[in-house]
């Protein structure tokens, strides 16, 4: 069973939650730039959380499905359709073969993420799924989907038949995820203070505080550029360049700033002056270029409080997923 590319969209690829343990060879994470939603993808067709999915940016791909699958579509808003009938965000379909996927008009959100139920049948590469553009490996052939590749599903027990009626494309299921609270108020974005933090003159600590920065249009999967008033460290410094992950934020020599996202590279030399907690991680994701960016300075038992409350919803989400598909099992 297969899912045929039609159209190519801007950039289709297959990320999972990233690759981890090899950064001492300068093979970053990589992975879904909104991990959250890849997570919840996956759970709603009762996948486990690493299971491959497919990231879209718009313009978004034609898809074709060739066999009746279990999808699900989660993140941006970007109009998904079934032959041209709307589907929703954030639950589980059933789509039966031979029907088509498009996404007609940019809503809000930067990237959604394509779950089907078994994942895709691709090989790992250093235990992860996830395509590294610059490596050439992993995903699909080490690069982004194209015209006429067939996306294979993998193994599947789900019976579907009595949940298809013979004049539907698709049939929508009862359940779904609740995820508002995760990206409420999406241009503020939470923080705690770097190690160079101390470093920046005090009014560079209140434009980073109560300023806002604009997200540049040259921004993409390694980092956002963030225009905004130039900032600087009260006495210049030499850094050795040291570890920056998913979320760090850059002072920059001209005085702007840049947050790494999932594509970051492994280590950099530039003042690391704040650091994206990682529950609002989801929400910087679906930022898109020329969105402003609010941040709030926290504490990490903040950040800790926040991530563990995201990580406990997620499970209950998994248990009630996996309880709710025991009735397509054969």
């Amino acid at each position: 069973m297969s899912i045929q590319v039609l159209k190519p969209g801007l950039l289709d690829s297959l990320q999972d939650q990233g690759r981890y343990g090899y950064s001492h060879w300068g093979i970053n994470p990589g992975g879904a730039m909104d991990r959250y939603a890849a997570t919840v993808a996956n759970y709603l067709v009762g996948n486990n959380g690493e299971e491959a999915v497919i990231e879209i940016h718009f313009p978004g791909p034609q898809l074709l499905f060739e066999e009746t699958m279990l999808i699900s579509v989660c993140g941006a808003d970007f109009s998904p359709r079934i032959n041209d009938q709307p589907i929703p965000l954030w639950q589980p379909i059933i789509v039966r073969r031979n029907t088509a996927m498009h996404f007609d008009w940019m809503n809000k959100g930067g990237c959604c993420y394509l779950a089907i139920h078994g994942g895709v049948d691709i090989p790992q590469w250093l235990g992860s799924y996830s395509t590294h553009l610059k490596a050439r490996a992993g995903g699909f052939m080490g690069r982004r989907v194209e015209k006429a590749d067939r996306l294979f599903q993998g193994d599947s027990s789900l019976y579907y038949p009595a949940w298809l009626t013979d004049d539907k494309d698709y049939t929508i299921l009862h359940w779904g995820a609740s995820v508002k609270k995760v990206y409420d108020y999406p241009f503020e974005i939470a923080v705690t203070a770097g190690r160079e933090w101390p470093l920046l003159d005090d009014s560079s600590k209140e434009n980073f505080i109560k300023g806002s920065f604009l997200i540049h249009p040259s921004s993409d999967r390694m980092g956002y550029h963030l225009k905004g008033e130039t900032m600087q460290l009260e006495h210049p410094v030499e850094m050795i360049s040291c570890g920056v992950h998913f979320g760090t934020i850059q002072l920059l020599p001209g005085g702007q700033l840049v947050a790494l996202m999932a594509d970051h590279q492994t280590t950099g030399g530039y003042p690391r002056i704040a650091h994206v907690i990682s529950a609002h991680l989801p929400k910087m994701a679906q930022l898109r270029p020329s969105d402003s960016i609010q941040f709030v300075l926290t504490d990490m038992a903040t950040a800790e409080h926040l991530y563990f409350e995201q990580e406990r919803e997620l499970a209950i989400l998994k248990r009630s997923c996996f309880d709710h598909l025991k009735e397509l099992v054969c």
